[in-house]
């Protein structure tokens, strides 16, 4: 056999483990900080879910006593509406 190609059936022999070692390394690094990517945004959109839960309570809550007051008739609506702003601020 020809040391040129002895050399060269040992580059490939040693060389393709290498190199595959190194490029499957670096694709499971890769999908490990795509992974922890994915976490982090998917737990920015869960507090961001809660803020807009939350925000849309107080809204409808607001919304109810609105309702209540356009509805019961017989009270005196700015009676109502000027008790209401004296519980918020206290």
């Amino acid at each position: 056999m020809m040391p040129s190609v002895f050399l060269a059936a040992l580059g490939i022999v040693i060389g393709l483990p290498v190199t595959l070692g190194i490029v499957s390394d670096l694709y499971k690094r890769r999908l490990a900080f795509k992974e922890r990517e994915m976490e982090l945004l998917s737990r920015q959109t869960a507090e961001k879910t809660a803020q807009y839960i939350a925000h849309n309570e107080r809204l409808e809550q607001r919304v109810r006593v609105l309702e209540r007051l356009v509805t019961d008739s017989g009270t005196d609506l700015a009676l109502r509406i000027e008790a209401l702003r004296e519980t918020e601020v206290h």
